[in-house]
């Protein structure tokens, strides 16, 4: 058992570090539109013409980037969660919940990502493409979409065994480190941290 916690431990870090990567690839793109498209409205206000394309090109960062950031997102517990009873229930209690709030996201990721590889092969097999002067094959942007999704259900699927080993045997803890609504004092001290990482980058 100790030899699979630890095993589980590693995959998490693994997890986590590639969802960190993924994240930065996605910002990379994000901001990449963002300087694509203020150089297109520049050139069109001053010298009366457009490159084309720059905001299908950034529709397409969008919705890769998102499904990119999803993991890295479920991993630090950024999530949103409504959390007006849970803060009063008993402490095992709000553990179970966290674990069907868990199980319940990735059932609904998993029927998402069902559907988005239909969508992904049919505009493959049929050559679709964008409806627009770049005639983008559609299935280029939706095939990076659906890795991001891909990779959500693959972690998903790891903080899930995670949870449950924990839930099995009585380690609240780990459960709510993996899972759990992030609180007040957790996110304080990230905000510290970050704070100083930052002073002492600037020294």
């Amino acid at each position: 058992m100790t030899t699979s916690v630890s095993l589980l431990a590693r995959l998490y870090g693994w997890a986590n570090q590639i969802s960190r990567y993924a994240v930065w690839f996605g910002g990379a793109i994000t901001i990449a539109s963002v300087l694509l498209v203020t150089f297109d409205v520049l050139v069109r206000k001053f010298f009366g013409f457009n490159l084309g394309g720059a905001d299908e090109l950034s529709s397409y960062a969008f919705a890769v980037s998102t499904t990119w950031a999803f993991a890295f997102a479920s991993l630090q517990r950024a999530n949103v969660r409504v959390d007006v009873l849970y803060q009063y229930l008993p402490v095992r209690l709000s553990a179970l919940v966290d674990w069907i709030s868990l199980v319940g996201l990735g059932i609904f990721m998993a029927f998402l990502t069902f559907y988005a590889k239909d969508m992904v092969l049919a505009s493959f097999t049929q050559g679709s493409t964008a409806n627009s002067i770049m005639a983008t094959p559609l299935w280029i942007p939706q095939g990076l979409w659906l890795i991001g999704l891909l990779w959500m259900c693959i972690v998903l699927a790891l903080m899930l065994i995670r949870a449950s080993v924990a839930l099995v045997t009585g380690d609240i803890r780990t459960l709510k480190e993996v899972c759990g609504v992030r609180s007040a004092q957790e996110e304080a001290e990230e905000e510290a941290a970050n704070g100083e990482r930052m002073v002492k980058g600037n020294s």
